[in-house]
């Protein structure tokens, strides 16, 4: 079946295997080999995709939380706006029916550009899981850079299409460690408020959550932190909590309960192209050009800029390249995506006003990961939601916010999983090797032992009152500890140092700063809200003063 839709690649060819299907379990997938990719698979094309020449408004650089928050407002003003983004449309389903892989069952729409996956867990009960897959533009990218592996979503919708979904706004007392250069109170009953409305923000309902199967797991990690002293909370989320009770009610198509979260979830969530986006797309003021990256930005007359823009195949080669010209430009290729183009224009001169504070101020939200190994009378069950939905929380005393994370195997293991974020204080630096012609982290392997440190503050605690153990099977042999990832990627062009109190960057007007690479390195707790609060307050400031 050809594709002969304007809007988006045809995924097509790849079968599942019936034992996946069967078990659903990651031991099971691990021994899957690589699968093929389909012969005609087309590459991403829309109506609206930019032209070489052409000239727009407002030009934004991604598609994730802060570029969809400018593109929607900027729109709203009368503002026409064109978004870049590197990954693809994902629109168009698979040969099994669904635009994106499972969990347990990854295949060629799992990884950006890998020809093996590279899953948080690498193990599992003595197995290694990774697996051979084709190359191909996948919605996750394992960025391996300065000792850290980066986690980030490739497609429209950025980081939304491929994370947990939880939309924690940071206590107050922590927020001005978060921002100091920002009015708190403005935040907190403005921009705070207006984010979960815009994002679609709920929590599950307590009653239903006291007996869901599928969060036994979550009710045996209250009941261990509970008994060590720890409080336990409810955390919001942007999932459909209607939706997952009619999972559980099995009157839907399953979604979080079929372990669907890590390569997209197929119907539950409530992603950036569901929210934000469509309410920017539905103006008629914004378009998107997906498969298209971005690599210069330099100053054009009448006060304008050039840009040039790559656009790609699914196997990630060039297949042209376009110049552009743009009134403004925004930034929100995400941390890592921004910084790393910004200190390659500074460092190779295309944008030479940018200041010395470009590239600095990244961290990883002091994310550190770890099981545990529960008695036999604890089991966690079999079905457990990939949505998380609550948390202990240690800030004040430990350092650490720790949440009750699923680990959707499909069979039962007896494990308590946990993704901490921690005050970890080591941050970062992006630099640009000329020789390599690439920006490079600095990043030390070492410094994540202050989140490990921190997060021992819950854990060890709970471990001596339960007589349990740490898991050392999950992130390779022996080894307890998941310090080698990052899930929340934050800093490199930091609100009032690289840019101005609104993320304007110094040195050349009408050049804007609007995603987590304003935020230096943490936010105690998952960063996405905080991220779109800022991108409302930012750009409503822009709006007002500089339009």
């Amino acid at each position: 079946m050809n594709d002969d839709s304007p809007r988006g690649t045809r995924l097509r060819g790849v079968s599942r295997r019936r034992f996946i299907t069967g078990t659903g379990s990651l031991l099971g997938s691990a021994a899957l080999a690589g699968q093929a990719l389909p012969a005609h698979a087309a590459t991403t094309a829309a109506a609206a995709v930019i032209e070489p020449g052409a000239h727009v408004p407002a030009l934004v650089i991604g598609t994730g939380y802060g570029g969809s928050v400018a593109a929607l407002r900027l729109a709203q003003a009368g503002v026409d706006v064109h978004m870049v983004e590197m990954g693809m449309a994902w629109d168009t389903p698979g040969s099994d029916g669904k635009i994106f892989a499972n969990t347990t069952s990854p295949d060629y729409r799992s990884y950006w550009l890998r020809t093996r996956t590279k899953q948080p867990l690498s193990n599992f009960l003595g197995f290694p899981i990774d697996k051979d897959v084709p190359r191909y533009t996948g919605i996750l990218d394992a960025e391996e850079m300065g000792g850290i592996i980066v986690y980030q979503g490739r497609g429209v919708g950025g980081g939304s299409l491929v994370n947990g979904g939880m939309a924690v706004t940071p206590k107050r007392e922590n927020f001005g460690a978060v921002l100091p250069s920002v009015d708190a109170d403005e935040m907190y009953s403005v921009y705070y408020p207006r984010a979960n409305s815009g994002l679609g923000v709920g929590t599950v309902d307590p009653t239903w959550f006291e007996t869901a199967d599928c969060y036994q797991y979550a009710r045996v990690g209250r009941k261990h932190a509970q008994r060590s002293g720890f409080p336990f909370v409810f955390v919001p989320d942007v999932y459909d909590w209607d939706y997952m009770e009619q999972e559980a009610a099995g009157t839907v198509p399953k979604s979080a309960l079929a372990g669907e979260i890590l390569y997209g979830n197929n119907y539950g969530k409530k992603s950036l192209q569901k929210t934000y986006l469509a309410r920017a797309t539905a103006t008629g003021r914004v378009s998107i050009s997906p498969l298209h990256k971005v690599t210069s930005v330099a100053p054009a007359t009448g006060g304008r800029y050039t840009v040039v823009i790559d656009q790609l195949n699914t196997v990630g080669s060039t297949t042209a390249t376009k110049t552009v010209t743009a009134d403004r430009v925004f930034f929100a290729a995400g941390s890592v995506g921004t910084s790393k183009l910004l200190v390659q224009l500074k460092a190779t001169g295309a944008l030479p006003g940018l200041n010395s504070e470009v590239g600095k101020g990244w961290g990883d939200n002091g994310n550190v990961m770890c099981g545990r190994a529960n008695h036999l009378w604890d089991p966690t069950g079999a079905v457990q939601s990939s949505i998380p939905c609550s948390g202990i929380d240690n800030w004040a005393a430990g350092g650490a916010f720790a949440e009750v994370a699923p680990l959707p195997t499909g069979i039962e293991t007896f494990a308590s999983f946990y993704l901490s974020i921690t005050k970890n204080p080591n941050r970062a630096q992006f630099s640009w090797n000329a020789s390599a012609g690439k920006a490079e982290l600095n990043w030390q392997t070492a410094w994540k032992q202050p989140s490990i440190d921190m997060a021992k503050t819950i854990f060890d605690k709970i471990n001596a009152k339960e007589g349990t153990i740490y898991r050392t099977d999950l992130f390779g042999a022996y080894k307890v500890w998941g310090d080698h990832l990052t899930y929340h990627p934050l800093g490199g062009a930091v609100l009032n140092k690289a840019t101005d109190n609104y993320g304007r960057l110094h040195g050349h007007p009408g050049l804007y700063v609007i995603d987590g690479a304003l935020i230096p390195g943490n936010t105690s707790v998952n960063p996405f809200v905080t991220i779109t609060a800022l991108a409302e307050r930012n750009i409503e400031k822009i709006i007002a003063a500089d339009l």
